[in-house]
């Protein structure tokens, strides 16, 4: 499983689908340029030293991003406000990137609580 996988899953998707996903794919390696790109419960999936740390997947209506984490979830509530959370991912939709600042906080966060 590889970039060119996840690659080739983000290319299936239509527009605006596509386009949402690049962007938010870009951010996250622009983030923390190490994560390891896999596909994995046939979703993008990004590892960080061979842990799943986060990944997103596309739906009908819309696309979901997953910290991987309850806790970091938990710990962002506040900043997921308007978003449709589930115990370790939330909702966002098919045609807005989510924000980078946002991005770095979970990125970060889900980074921290691997290493400890």
């Amino acid at each position: 499983m590889s970039a060119e996988e996840v690659t080739a899953y983000i290319e299936s998707q239509t527009e605006p689908k596509r386009s949402t996903l690049l962007a938010v794919r870009a951010s996250l390696v622009e983030i923390e340029p190490s994560l390891e790109q896999v596909i994995a419960w046939n979703t993008p999936q990004f590892k960080f030293e061979g842990k799943y740390a986060v990944g997103f997947a596309a739906f009908k209506n819309h696309l979901t991003f997953s910290p991987q984490s309850p806790e970091v979830m938990e710990a962002l509530a506040p900043e997921l406000t308007g978003y449709v959370t589930s115990k370790s991912s939330f909702q966002f939709p098919v045609d807005a990137p989510l924000p980078k600042d946002l991005l770095v906080k979970l990125v970060k966060a889900r980074l921290a609580e691997l290493a400890s």
